[in-house]
Formats: C-alpha cells, sequence, structure tokens
C-alpha cells in the first residue's frame, strides 16, 4: 500500500499577496524554475531544498509556507 503525503501551499501565496510579491518575484529571486512554481500551485510535493531556499528569501520557516494535508 503506498501511502500519498499531500502538501499545500497556501501559506506561501498568502505570503507573497501580504507582501505584494507575485510567483514571477519569487521565482527570479530564488532561480527557481517555472516548472518547480507550477508543481507548487498544483499542491504537489518539491524539493527540500527548494523549500529551504523559498525561506531564505522571505525570511520564514518551512511551517510559514507549506502545510501537511492529513
Amino acid at each position: 500500500m503506498k501511502i500519498r503525503c499531500g502538501v499545500s501551499y497556501n501559506k506561501l501565496w498568502k505570503i507573497l499577496i501580504d507582501r505584494k510579491l507575485k510567483k514571477k518575484d519569487l521565482r527570479e529571486a530564488t532561480h527557481l524554475s517555472p516548472s518547480v512554481i507550477a508543481k507548487m500551485g498544483r499542491d504537489e510535493p518539491v524539493n527540500l531544498e527548494t523549500l529551504a531556499l523559498i525561506c531564505r528569501f522571505l525570511k520564514c520557516q518551512i511551517g510559514d509556507i507549506v502545510e501537511i494535508k492529513a
């Protein structure tokens, strides 16, 4: 039996809105590919390094940008 881990990046999108940033701004500042941003837009898992890059840029913790769905 395969257990799927659902994630949600709604917290990340809210932070971007609150800071008046766009996904494009995030992508350019972190040098992430458009496909990685698209995966996050579909609530698909991404690499931990990706999350760390985003956290460094936004000066926040991983729990501030991603939520594990039960």
